[in-house]
This record gives C-alpha cells, sequence and structure tokens, in this order.
C-alpha cells in the first residue's frame, strides 16, 4: 500500500508541469505516434490540434512523460471519433427538434434548416433566423447563446392567421 501511495504521489506532482505547459506540446499515443499538438489549456480541458480538428480533452485523458502528453487513441480515432460526434450534432439541427436557450430553458423549436441558417420557431410563435453557425446540436437538441428575452428582441412577428375570416 504504502508503495502505491508514493507512486501515485509521484505521478500526480509529476502531471503538474506538464499541463503547465503552452502551445506546442506534442500528444503521441500509446506507442508514440503523432497525435496532435497542445493548442492551449482552457481551464479542465486541454485542446489539442490533429491534423485536421482543434479537440478540446479532459486534462484526466493524458498522461505526461518526458515533455509529452501520452494520449489513449491514435490520430485517427480521435479524428474518426471528433467526425462522428460532429455529424451527430449536425443531425440534431432539423425541423421540429427542441431548442435551447443560453440558460437552459427551452426557446422554441426548429422551424426550418437550409445550408446557411436555421429559422427557430419561439414559444411565442414569432420566428427568428440565425446564421447556421449560431446554433449548436448536443445531446439530441439545439442549443443557441441567447436567452429567451434576447432572441424575442430580435424575432419577427408571429404569422397573421386567417382564423375568423
Amino acid at each position: 500500500m504504502r508503495v502505491f501511495v508514493t507512486a501515485f504521489a509521484f505521478a500526480s506532482l509529476s502531471l503538474t508541469p506538464a499541463f503547465a505547459q503552452t502551445a506546442g506540446t506534442q500528444v503521441v499515443d500509446t506507442k508514440g505516434g503523432a497525435v496532435g499538438t497542445v493548442v492551449r489549456v482552457d481551464g479542465a480541458n486541454i485542446v489539442i490540434k490533429t491534423d485536421k480538428h482543434e479537440v478540446a480533452l479532459p486534462k484526466t485523458s493524458f498522461t505526461a512523460s518526458e515533455g509529452k502528453l501520452y494520449f489513449g487513441m491514435t490520430q485517427a480515432e480521435l479524428n474518426a471519433a471528433t467526425e462522428k460526434s460532429l455529424a451527430e450534432a449536425a443531425a440534431a439541427i432539423a425541423p421540429g427538434a427542441t431548442v435551447k436557450g443560453s440558460g437552459g430553458a427551452v426557446v422554441g423549436t426548429v422551424d426550418a434548416v437550409d445550408a446557411e441558417f436555421v429559422t427557430i420557431k419561439l414559444q411565442s410563435g414569432s420566428l427568428v433566423k440565425f446564421p447556421r453557425t449560431g446554433v449548436a446540436g448536443s445531446n439530441g437538441e439545439v442549443v443557441i447563446g441567447l436567452t429567451v428575452q434576447e432572441l424575442e428582441s430580435q424575432a419577427a412577428p408571429a404569422p397573421a392567421t386567417t382564423e375568423g375570416k
């Protein structure tokens, strides 16, 4: 037990300096193959750049040794997982999907989607159009960085109905 505690304490101490390193630290897989390089440390995450993507991963996903960070996936595996995640997020942005605002409250549903824009039908019935890059798919829902009030201030009035005429 004493050896485990000593080894754990040593490992914890050896990780701290590696995460203090800045951009350019090499990230390799468990066999030493290149995965990417550190772009920046962002809170509890390390952002690395592969040959295709910038990916934020928890610091706990890495082991530091000899000035490098070791990661449990190859570059090809990380790229494939990232592409799968991006495709799932894009698929979530579809008509009928629930839209949540910056506070997590439901603000409406996706009314229409094209290559450039997403139209959101707010709970008031008003429509608001955003660049597709202004929304994100997450866990089967769409997320936007605005509150209900901010969205309502940008919305077009609800379409007039012909009921009763």
